[in-house]
Formats: C-alpha cells, structure tokens, sequence
C-alpha cells in the first residue's frame, strides 16, 4: 500500500498543477516526471536531467511547493532522482557536489555606527562570520586537467597544501574566457578550507570590490571598516582583476595587498590578460602582482575537451553516446564554456522534443551556436595573414633575412602561432616558420611580448593581426 501511494499523491499533485498552468506547458514540464517514493513527508521524482530539474524549479517551484503541502502537509519536502526519459540506461546523479565552504567567525574592530551597516561595516568589536562566496561545484574534483592547465593545477595543489607559505605568492591567473580561470581559483579555496577550516577565505570579484570601496569613501570612518575587513583575510581570491580601475581603489587595494603579503597570507588573482598587459595599472602595484607566479591558462586540446564533456554529462545524468561525445569535441574548440553550452542546449533540446540525442541532433544544436564557419587558426593562415598586412611575400618570411620589417612580421608569426593554436610545439613552429629552431621561436615570442610592452605602434601590428585571425571571438 505503502509503495502505491507515492503514485497516488503525485497523481493528485498534478490534478492540481493542472489546472492552475497552460496546458502545453504542463506537457512538456510535468508528464515526463515520474514519482519514485514517498518516505513519510519526503516524495522522490524522476526526472530527465539536471537542466530539466534546475528550470522546473526556476519556473515552477511554488505551484509544486503549493501541490505537495495540499497533499503532505507543512512538513513536505521533495528530492529529485535523474533518470533519462531517452532510451538510455538511467544514471545515478550525484548527490551533491559538496559542502558549501564555511568561515570561522573573526573579530573586526569598527568605528561607523550607522543604523544600516555593508557586509563589511560593525558597529565597535564584533564577532563576524565573512561568507567565502564559494561555489563547491568549482571544486578539484570537478576540474579536468590538461596540457592546458596543468601548471595552475599543479601550482593549486602546492597552494592548497600550504597556503601563503610557497613561492606562489600571487598566484596570478590568465588567459581568455571560458578556459576555467575562476574553477582553478575557486577550487583552491575550497581545497584550502578542507585542509584547514580555521582559515577565513574570501572570494570577491574585482568590480564588487570597487562598488564596495565606493560605497566606502561617501561614509564617514565607513572606508576604514572597509580595509579593517578586508586586512582580516588569510586567503584572498580576486576574480578579474583587470575591471580593478581607478587610483583610489587601487591605492586601497595596494594597501591591503602588503598587509597581507605581509602577514604571510594568500593572494590569488584571475586576469583576462597578463600583468605586462594590465591597462591604467599603477606601476606599484602592478610590481606586486609580478612577484609569485604567473600562469597562462590555454585552450584545451582534443582529448581534454572530450574528458570535460564526460564528467559533465555524468553530473547532468544523461548518458551519450562516443560519437556524439567526440563530434562535440572536435567542433567546438574555444573554450570550455562554449563547450558546456553546447552540451547543455543539446541536452535541453532532447530533453523538450523528447527526442534521442544523436550526432545528427548534435550538429544541428552546434549550427545554432557557433555557425558553420569556425575559422580555425592554423600555421599557414596566421602567415597568410601576416603577409598582407605588412605587404611582404611569404619568400620574404620565411627568408634569412635580417631586414627589420622582415624580422618583426616573422616573430609576430611565431608569436600568434604559439598563442592562437593548441597544442602547436615552438619546434613546430620554427619548422614551418624556415627551419627556425625552439630557442628562436622562444625568444621571438618573449621579444613580440617586450616589445608590445614598451611601443604602442608595435602593439598595435599584434592587435589589428589578431583581429584579422579571429575577428568573431574578439
């Protein structure tokens, strides 16, 4: 009897929903939904994937919430199991994905009295407990490594092992979007607060740090509670550093950099560029953030890009097949977040049309996502490209001479090579480029990136070069 009534109950739940929703909408959200149990007040559904269960309780959280308490009582509680409508062998979808990072309570010393205090403002001597703002899905557990990062990976552990005691102090991390910056910086904290809980570790974007600051100045002692805050941090993680602009915010944010610094504490950066490249930077502080390590996060390569593709259908509990596995890693290869989304919109397209993902379905998505053209960067079109733009054949390029046009256009063909293609050797590079060898490559790329540093023209060849090679990520 017991075992009947889960069906039951959820029948006369949807009764309800039924007839308080459009009745397409209750089709397509609600009929593919089977009850699994019911253990006292607590039902278990089936459902499709984890999209499907993230946007039906987006959507419909309170008309559900409002069907069981008719039915369970106050006490109602739901779980959700994912379980494949398609005609695949269901998956177990892991419980959870940790816990979410908690702070020991510290005591900031404070002077404004306000009636409405920040996150960082407390009247007198206070016991505060600061939210890490960490999000335990961006776990070393969840991160897949590569080539493409295996040095930041390595350098987190070493970290996490041992905070603010290694040579990675800064941790600076960089490369362009979607190639899992924020992960590797967040993972580490998590790491961290695993290994040791007694630590207060805080995760803050640049841009909620300026408004913090802002916000600051315009209160009278309000900009000391602001520092006093932030000086109490032993791991300090600062998302997109380069959105950290104007004198006075940097001057704040210098001054609890040496405090820290200081005190022994971590300090852990992500960029969008490396610190040579930092626009508006005081020459100061863009000193410090050069003195750990700096890590150049790269595209993934083919087989990275396959392993991340399979632990995120493992987490969306959807099984897919080999071919459409390695049809999504082979088209799309940018970045890990164009990569998820793909995987995502193929998995919420099967899952709305109730149709079986296949390579063919798998095309059609991706057409929609990034076009049928994907202006792939190889070896012989960053030379093609640098030709015509500084008007020279490629003989020339690939010729010994020592003319400085002729010099510059070749280390900037090394240097885009080296930067834009994955998984392409510096002694690759120098073979295509007349025979050169891995140090002069190595040292064309150091001299382009000297050079973009020190003159303006210069850099502006690099960049109206790059924009001709991949004018749609730009």
């Amino acid at each position: 009897m017991t075992q009947e009534r889960h069906i039951s109950v959820w029948t006369n739940c949807l009764n309800f929903i039924q007839q308080n929703i459009d009745p397409k909408q209750f089709a397509m959200w609600f009929r593919p939904i089977r009850p699994v149990s019911l253990v006292e007040s607590t039902l278990t559904l089936a459902v499709p994937s984890e999209f499907f269960r993230e946007y039906l309780e987006d959507a419909y959280l309170d008309i559900l919430k409002a069907s069981l308490k008719k039915e369970l009582g106050v006490g109602a509680k739901l779980v959700y199991v994912v379980a494949p409508v398609q005609k695949q062998p269901a998956l177990v979808y892991p419980a959870a994905h940790g816990n979410v990072p908690v702070n020991k309570t510290i005591s900031v010393e404070t002077y404004n009295r306000t009636a409405n205090p920040g996150p960082f403002v407390f009247p007198g001597i206070q016991r505060v407990q600061v939210n890490p703002q960490l999000n335990p899905v961006y776990c070393f557990e969840n991160l897949i490594v590569g080539e493409c990062n295996k040095m930041g990976f390595t350098a987190g552990e070493s970290i996490s092992a041992a905070p603010g005691k290694t040579a990675f102090n800064p941790l600076f991390l960089f490369g362009g979007p979607g190639l899992g910056k924020t992960h590797l910086a967040q993972a580490i904290g998590i790491a961290i607060k695993k290994k040791y809980p007694e630590l207060v570790v805080l995760y803050v974007p640049a841009n909620r740090f300026k408004t913090q600051y802002m916000d600051a100045v315009n209160v009278k002692n309000k900009l000391t509670d602001f520092l006093a805050f932030y000086q109490k941090m032993d791991v300090l993680i600062m998302d997109d550093i380069q959105d950290l602009m104007g004198p006075s915010t940097q001057n704040a944010f210098f001054n609890i950099f040496n405090h820290l610094h200081q005190s022994g504490k971590q300090l852990i950066f992500t960029s969008d560029r490396a610190p040579a490249d930092l626009e508006n930077f005081e020459a100061r502080l863009l000193s410090r953030l050069k003195w750990g390590l700096s890590v150049e996060l790269q595209k993934p390569d083919y087989q990275t890009r396959l392993e991340m593709l399979k632990a995120r259908a493992f987490r969306e509990g959807v099984r897919l097949s080999d071919d459409v596995l390695e049809f999504l890693a082979g088209r799309i290869k940018s970045n890990f977040r164009e990569l998820e989304g793909a995987l995502i919109s193929l998995i919420a397209n099967a899952t709305l049309a109730h149709k079986e993902i296949t390579v063919q379905l798998a095309e059609k998505i991706t057409e929609k996502i990034v076009g049928e053209e994907q202006n792939d960067v190889t070896i012989d079109k960053v030379q093609r490209v640098v030709c015509d733009y500084f008007n020279i054949t490629r003989d020339d390029l690939l010729s010994k001479t020592r003319k400085r046009q002729i010099v510059q256009a070749r280390q900037i063909a090394m240097y885009m090579s080296r930067n834009l293609i994955s998984n392409c050797s510096l002694s690759t590079i120098g073979a295509e480029i007349g025979g050169k060898d891995h140090a002069t490559v190595l040292h064309a790329c150091t001299t382009v990136g000297d050079l973009m540093s020190t003159d303006k023209t210069f850099k502006q060849y690099v960049s109206d070069i790059e924009k001709l090679l991949v004018p749609v990520r730009r």
